[in-house]
């Protein structure tokens, strides 16, 4: 029902490995994508990941942070000069869009096709982007105002009753075809309605994206019900302990300690500090996490690939 697909993992800056924050997520079975955040370089992630920018329906940008959006103004710049006109909804603090109009006056950035703006810092419902999929918007904790947000996806499966179509000994093939597509058949002198044969199965899935944050407590209702949670693990705990209080990031331990709390079945952890970024460092954050959290887990990596599923289930696809 939900594909990820990450288009950078580190936090701060890019390095030869990991670019900045950016995620690609689709849902259903069309080509219609979001992302989320947009770190300098994005737009050149999204080619080599072969998305397309006239699928875009919506970017959502967790806080105004640099490594979380200074590749947002190249990426829209791109998909006008593409040639697109349908119009991109933007889920993001205030100030990106004070951004965005500055950077139209003072360099002269044209884009021909209209953006629907929502303010996070006020937006307090769910927001349907279409019957497929909602939004909902969750505060944070860091230096400036951050966001999580939280994707419910919704599948609609129309089955034929096999049971009761045995039962009328209505012989597989095209009657059976008929009935699935809504038709009405005569058989052995009756009408039969598609209507009447065709169960309705409707299944909800739902997953957490979070931006910068060193309090996941905070996240505590939007998980409750959650099959994923994505958030940024940027050192392990004995850095931060280092580090202290001042960036305001979450340890591996601290996350996983909360998701272990929550029951929460999937877990990936993303925005690694540089110091993680070569097999030593991702085995640190793997064995911490390991030790706090006893649920399915993963460490992200630029392109992956993961598929969640209506029943909650998270496969890596790489």
């Amino acid at each position: 029902m939900l594909e990820f697909t990450f288009l950078g993992t580190s936090s701060g800056v890019p390095t030869l490995t990991r670019n900045v924050s950016g995620l690609a997520i689709h849902y259903g079975k069309t080509k219609d994508w979001i992302l989320v955040d947009a770190g300098e370089g994005t737009q050149h992630r999204v080619q080599q990941a072969k998305l397309s920018l006239q699928h875009l329906k919506a970017i959502c940008i967790t806080h105004v942070h640099g490594d979380h959006c200074y590749g947002l103004m190249g990426l829209l710049a791109s998909a006008g000069m593409n040639g697109r006109k349908d119009p991109i909804t933007i889920i993001a603090p205030k100030e990106i869009q004070d951004w965005l109009e500055a950077t139209r006056h003072l360099t002269e950035l044209f884009l021909p096709y209209p953006l629907h703006f929502i303010d996070s810092h006020t937006f307090n419902s769910s927001f349907e982007l279409d019957e497929k999929l909602s939004i909902e918007v969750h505060s944070l904790h860091h230096r400036v105002p951050s966001y999580a947000y939280a994707f419910k996806a919704t599948s609609f499966q129309r089955k034929l009753d096999h049971q009761r179509l045995v039962q009328l000994e209505i012989p597989k093939g095209k009657l059976w075809g008929y009935l699935q597509q809504g038709l009405t058949i005569e058989w052995n002198g009756q009408l039969l309605h598609g209507k009447d044969f065709v169960i309705e199965n409707t299944q909800h899935v739902s997953a957490i994206v979070s931006g910068d944050n060193d309090q996941p407590e905070l996240l505590k209702d939007a998980c409750r019900n959650a099959a994923l949670l994505i958030h940024e693990t940027t050192y392990t705990q004995a850095v931060l302990d280092k580090v202290g209080s001042g960036p305001m990031h979450s340890s591996a331990k601290i996350v996983a300690e909360f998701a272990q709390m929550m029951s929460l079945p999937n877990l990936i952890a993303t925005h690694l500090s540089a110091r993680y970024h070569d097999a030593d460092g991702i085995q640190k954050i793997h064995d911490e996490i390991a030790e706090y959290y006893h649920g399915h887990f993963y460490i992200a990596d630029d392109f992956h690939r993961y598929t969640l599923s209506a029943s909650g289930e998270l496969t890596l696809i790489k």
